[in-house]
């Protein structure tokens, strides 16, 4: 491996393999990230049925609907799927980030405005994922 991180194939080979480690990547990896994105997706899946399906069969009267979100069963499956939608969306930012915000478009310029970009989308991230749980939750009552 050269002092620029990319590792030769040997005498002869056709090409090179680059070595590169995302700071920023959700699960460190292409594969934990394309695993962790598909997850996600089936529990907000998953959570969305569970929605429609009680506005569709329950009572949907302000108390019932109260009821059914403040249980303890739904509470904790909306902190799931407020993770699984944290995870889901930071993945899908960092991936056009880094599709998107490169040296070819922006010059020299584009490791500040990638650094700006996601310190922006880690700041959004950030507020749809407290703000929801502390309604969940109840925090500041």
């Amino acid at each position: 491996m050269d002092g620029d991180g990319v590792v030769g194939l040997g005498r002869g080979a056709v090409g090179v393999v680059a070595v590169v480690t995302p700071v920023t990547s959700f699960g460190r990896s292409g594969v934990a990230d394309f695993v962790l994105q598909r997850a996600s997706a089936v529990v907000l899946a998953v959570y969305a049925l569970l929605v429609f399906g009680y506005f569709l069969f329950g009572t949907v009267e302000p108390g019932g609907v109260a009821a059914y979100f403040g249980s303890l069963p739904m509470r904790i499956f909306s902190t799931l799927a407020l993770a699984a939608l944290a995870a889901h969306g930071w993945i899908g930012m960092w991936t056009v980030g880094t599709d998107y915000v490169r040296e070819h478009y922006f010059g020299r310029s584009h490791s500040v405005l990638q650094a700006a970009y996601q310190l922006f989308c880690l700041a959004a991230v950030f507020v749809y994922l407290v703000w929801p749980l502390s309604v969940i939750w109840g925090w500041g009552r």
